[in-house]
């Protein structure tokens, strides 16, 4: 699998491959990697206990939710929900996407198995952050559904989501919610050694083969990290369905064209001291697979990345602490048509830096003490789309941001709020042959974004908490939004974007009350939430009621634009657990429900691509170092669809898995089955493109097995 590289990436590829070769010696038995998923209820990772030692006995991150949480404070105001340890092992997909579908607010976009990116209610694409150790993922993801996160979540060891705007501290592309994947490739605390993982798992509905290793050692203020991973699959089997072919339909129980195999790997390190840390990692991905909606495109993707992140604290003077990271990324993926000839290549190149300066504490007066961080962020891209489906131009992205966030205790909560201010350029290269006549002359538009926000956590009594929102919001529009012109293949539309495009704006609430039993350890827990997003002009891809294009081999497209409407989103989220009664062998039930509405407000007509009403109900058995569960996941007809779509039948899947803890000397173990779709039953997603919906069903009845490894 090769690519055409400049030197600079050539060079940083054979950087990465040599120093991923010392994972050559690890012995084979630690030549493994990451689970696979089972959908669990609970939204947050048990924590390891004497009987249930950590998979990674080496140093670990700290518990502090990082996300949205520049002070590191032990509870914050918005709704996060974080996957680690055992937790996220058992429910790990083969995507970002499918590890998260299903968590409260959570869904996710499926163009079958490989590419999927996650949806928070009910928004997606350059709407949700999707981070890297809270460094932006430049990629494509955001421009197509085929076009998959190169984020693989076999080396990830925590999940940070974030629901709901987030654009004070990451940007207008946050409006919906972050989603930060944390590993330990710059290691941030002092590491012993030599420590690591190993993990294996094998079969599922795409008869997977996934092995991988992690490695850390250290000493003498230094720590060292190296990883590395392959996964292979076969096409995704699923109930029979109805294929639609050119002049009807044919039966099938595979999806066509969904196989894959991704690998990659990184090394890092980092100087650390009893006040901070300095380091660096190289990594690389690759992935290729195929295009579900075309049975002889593939596509063949490689990402490289540098990354630089330090933290200096327990500073003397008005600064405490300084934390800064720098990124630098090269992506590019071809798509192949049957033959092996490349159609298309899209290139993303970009940097991104991230300043934080936490000041020391302001009094106000009385004991009121004001805590708070200022920072300064910056990005810059260069994206190119060359070939035959090519649909948007060459284009520069430049953007500049400086944020304030403060933070003041009350003596039952405490009270947040902040500000940022965000200057965005976005050019386009235009038509590179004059006689193409697709892009128009080369132009450049500029956008200043401002953004606030204020919550309020507040302690009613020992087990009850509220916590609440309110945030106003804007976005420049994406490059894609802007100059998009010609027929997009993954959404079988011709789209066309509009350089007169303002910004997007929205206000924003949330309001939550949750309720915990003291001295169970949260067996018993309640949380409800409601939300409601309104935005003045609303950023849509809507039909225009043109007549169809037909290009030259006579295929028509149905004719879309980004259009600027009014629009509204609301919902609620449920969340919660029972302990019946608690013994050495515990019995806990948990369920939970969302639902999301959106709605462009001056026609009554739904947005596209919402998730229903979807409800979990789980059991979880504990006995003798063993973890059984038993759910059941339903999700409604959606029925709220916009003209151009259909309905999407209702469904409910039952999974069953068992896992056990086992004490191997200086090693444990965890070894887990899992059997999904119990009943194989034939589903759909309704957060999909509707044109790819009825070509890819979600996975059949499947056995997953696995093992990972601690030592």
């Amino acid at each position: 699998m090769t690519l055409n590289q400049t030197p600079q990436r050539h060079a940083l590829s054979l950087a990465v491959a040599a120093a991923l070769s010392s994972l050559a010696a690890v012995p084979a038995h630690a030549q493994t990697v990451p689970p696979a998923p089972l959908p669990a209820a609970t939204t947050t990772a048990p924590q390891p206990t004497p009987s249930t030692p950590p998979s990674r006995p080496a140093a670990v991150l700290p518990e502090v939710v990082v996300t949205g949480n520049p002070l590191r404070a032990n509870a914050v105001s918005t709704p996060v929900t974080t996957l680690s340890g055992d937790g996220l092992s058992l429910r790990r997909g083969s995507t970002l996407g499918d590890t998260l579908d299903g968590l409260p607010g959570v869904s996710s976009s499926y163009f079958g198995p490989n590419a999927n990116r996650p949806v928070i209610r009910g928004q997606d694409g350059d709407r949700i952050r999707v981070l890297s150790n809270s460094g932006g993922s430049l990629d494509a993801s955001s421009l197509s559904f085929d076009h998959a996160v190169p984020i693989d979540p076999m080396v990830i060891e925590r999940i940070e989501v974030l629901r709901g705007p987030a654009a004070l501290l990451y940007g207008g592309s946050a409006v919906g919610g972050v989603v930060n994947a944390v590993d330990n490739r710059i290691p941030r605390t002092p590491v012993g050694g030599p420590t690591g993982t190993a993990e294996l798992r094998l079969g599922g509905a795409a008869r997977e083969r996934g092995t991988g290793a992690s490695i850390e050692a250290g000493g003498a203020g230094f720590a060292l990290h190296a990883d590395a991973f392959r996964r292979k699959t076969d096409d995704l089997e699923v109930p029979e369905f109805d294929r639609p072919v050119p002049g009807g339909t044919e039966r099938r129980q595979r999806i066509v064209n969904s196989a894959s195999q991704a690998e990659g790997g990184a090394v890092g390190g980092s100087m650390v001291w009893d006040h901070g840390f300095l380091g660096a990692s190289l990594d690389t991905y690759r992935n290729t697979y195929g295009i579900v909606a075309e049975e002889d495109v593939n596509l063949r993707m490689q990402r490289d990345k540098l990354a630089l992140s330090g933290e200096v604290r327990s500073l003397r003077g008005p600064i405490e602490t300084v934390r800064g990271q720098l990124h630098r990324t090269d992506y590019e993926h071809e798509e192949l048509e049957g033959t092996g000839e490349v159609g298309t290549t899209f290139r993303t190149q970009g940097t991104d830096g991230r300043l934080e300066l936490v000041h020391a504490p302001i009094t106000l007066g009385g004991n009121a003490t004001l805590r708070g961080v200022l920072g300064v962020q910056a990005e810059q891209s260069q994206f190119s789309a060359l070939g035959e489906e090519a649909f948007v131009p060459s284009t520069r992205t430049r953007q500049a941001a400086g944020f304030v966030f403060e933070e003041l205790p009350l003596s039952q909560g405490k009270l947040t709020f902040g500000a940022r201010a965000e200057r965005t350029r976005v050019r386009s290269e235009g038509d590179l042959d004059p006689a193409a006549a697709q892009f128009g002359p080369a132009d450049a538009r500029r956008f200043t974004a401002g953004n606030a926000a204020v919550g309020g956590l507040l302690n009613l009594a020992p087990q009850w908490a509220l916590s609440g929102n309110l945030a106003y919001s804007q976005r420049a529009p994406t490059f894609y939004e802007l100059y998009a012109n010609g027929v997009h293949v993954a959404t079988a539309a011709y789209e066309r974007g509009d350089r007169g495009l303002e910004k997007e704006k929205g206000r924003h609430v949330d309001a939550a009350v949750e309720w915990k039993e003291s001295g169970k350890e949260g067996a018993n827990r309640l949380k409800a939430g409601v939300f409601v997003a309104s935005f003045s002009n609303y950023i849509a891809l809507l039909r225009t009621g043109e007549p169809d294009f037909v290009n030259d081999e006579g295929e028509a497209f149905a004719v879309q634009a980004f259009t600027g409407v009014p629009a509204r989103l609301r919902g609620l989220e449920f969340e919660g657990a029972w302990r019946p009664f608690g013994t050495a062998q515990p019995l806990d039930l948990d369920g939970k429900l969302d639902l999301t509405r959106g709605t462009q407000r001056l026609t009554g007509e739904a947005l596209p691509r919402i998730a229903p009403l979807r409800t979990t109900l789980g059991a979880t058995w504990r006995w003798a170092g063993c973890r059984t569960r038993a759910e059941v996941v339903h999700a409604a007809r959606q029925s709220r669809v916009p003209s151009d779509d259909v309905p999407t039948p209702s469904h409910t899947l039952v999974n069953l898995s068992t896992s056990h803890r086992l004490a191997l000397g200086p090693t444990d173990a965890l070894v887990f089955v899992k059997l999904t779709n119990l009943g194989d039953k034939l589903a759909y997603n309704a957060a999909s493109a509707a044109s790819v919906r009825a070509l890819a069903p979600l996975p059949g009845r499947a056995l997953m097995v696995g093992v990972r490894v601690g030592f």
